[in-house]
């Protein structure tokens, strides 16, 4: 993202308007290509010796643009920098400052009449030693075994602009333009009290990352919807927020590349702008064309899972297996977003089906954990024989297993769900 002094929006008719940057301006593709060479060439360099490379090529004296210092600040933020010092610089101070302290003291003890610059009057005591900056950077080398010129070195080498950049994230100029817009729009929503995102006509796949995303990041959220019709996702923004809102506000700006990936959306925010908090309202869909630059994890479907389900259609004519992003309540923790949905054709009863072959640990331990408690009357978990999973836990569930190795039984399912039809209701745990 972006501080808020390197933002360039517009306002209009209470609306705040980013402006983003056309990605294929051979402007500022240039613009791009030439901070991506400095920081190339910067490895190894410290922040301020880059900066001032910026400052040089697009404007000394920190007149750089906004947009030039922006585009530098999206590759700064994806670049690791570290502390070079052989020593410690607290240690480094520390010790100097003291010895330096210790070894005033002395000179003035010696001569507390005279101080440096002093003439010597005619027939008077002869001035007393110069302080001299080497003698206390010897001493203190001596005692950390370092040399003077690594002490000074290193004395100061904590601070912002004496960082030394040991990598940073390559890209293509378009790429990066890619990301400043995006920055630009993460930075807008920190200052969001409310946020309504509409999706429509995705795959459950992609509904299911979305729902995913909202409770990974911990976003305060409603949501209304179905899967045929779309989802309303209404999501407090950091400022209706107490406190915290620094870290609530960032989870709200990590949230917003996932939506990017949707064929069909908008988002509609309530600000509050400016030193005043004053009301204004900003909107992005997706003809706005921002580019997401975050992996598009979450909605992967290994070849098996469709060849399961497909295969189950086959042979369990009295069954109907579809893919669902049907949202399961699990009060405030949260919701439940099954795989599948089975309904018994003759008498319309419908059982959640999940295929946990492919989790984090993590993530199945608390999925155990929530569903006894605050899960649906019936489901089915399809658990890979290959996660370690907590026993105890299991015993808890209300529910059927059906353990697979490669591929799950499509027969082996069908008499799980078959026991969940009237007259069929003993012995459903497993």
């Amino acid at each position: 993202m972006l501080t808020g002094d390197l933002m360039r929006v517009k306002i209009s008719k209470e609306r705040v308007l980013p402006i983003y940057l056309n990605r294929e301006s051979a402007q500022w593709l240039e613009a791009a290509e030439s901070l991506l060479a400095i920081f190339r060439e910067g490895v190894g360099m410290t922040r301020g010796e880059i900066e001032g490379e910026i400052d040089e090529l697009f404007g000394g004296g920190g007149k750089a643009t906004l947009v030039h210092r922006g585009l530098a600040k999206v590759l700064e933020n994806g670049a690791e920098f570290e502390v070079v010092a052989d020593v410690p610089p607290d240690v480094i101070r520390e010790k100097v400052f003291t010895a330096a302290a210790a070894y005033r003291k002395e000179l003035g003890q010696a001569h507390p009449q005279l101080h440096e610059g002093d003439s010597i009057p005619a027939g008077g005591r002869p001035a007393r030693p110069i302080f001299r900056r080497e003698v206390v950077l010897e001493a203190v080398g001596k005692e950390l075994n370092v040399e003077p010129e690594t002490l000074v070195a290193g004395m100061f080498a904590d601070l912002r602009d004496e960082n030394r950049m040991l990598s940073f994230q390559d890209m293509t100029a378009q790429r990066l333009i890619d990301r400043y817009n995006v920055a630009l729009a993460q930075t807008v929503l920190l200052r969001s009290v409310r946020v309504v995102v509409e999706v429509r006509g995705e795959s459950p796949a992609r509904y299911r990352q979305l729902f995913r995303q909202l409770k990974f990041h911990r976003l305060l959220y409603r949501v209304s919807g179905s899967m045929r019709e779309g989802y309303t996702f209404h999501i407090d923004g950091p400022l209706s927020l107490f406190a915290a809102t620094t870290r609530y506000g960032l989870q709200m700006a990590l949230f917003l590349p996932a939506l990017l990936r949707c064929k069909e959306f908008r988002l509609d925010a309530e600000l509050r702008w400016g030193p005043k908090r004053e009301p204004k309202s900003f909107h992005i869909d997706a003809g706005i064309g921002l580019v997401p630059h975050t992996a598009d994890t979450g909605t992967y479907v290994p070849p098996e899972i469709p060849a399961f389900a497909e295969r189950f259609r086959q042979v369990v004519p009295a069954w109907e297996l579809s893919e669902t992003a049907d949202i399961v309540e699990l009060g405030r923790e949260g919701v439940w977003v099954p795989d599948f949905r089975a309904v018994h054709k003759k008498t319309g009863l419908d059982v959640f089906v999940e295929v946990v072959g492919f989790w984090k640990k993590t993530t199945l331990d608390r999925l155990l954990d929530q569903l006894p408690r605050l899960g649906p009357e019936r489901f089915v978990l399809v658990i890979s024989d290959k996660l370690k999973v907590d026993e105890d836990a299991l015993e808890k569930l209300p529910g059927p297993i059906l353990w697979f190795k490669e591929i799950p039984s499509a027969p082996e399912l069908a008499g799980l769900l078959e026991r969940f039809l009237p007259g069929k209701q003993e012995g459903l745990l497993p």
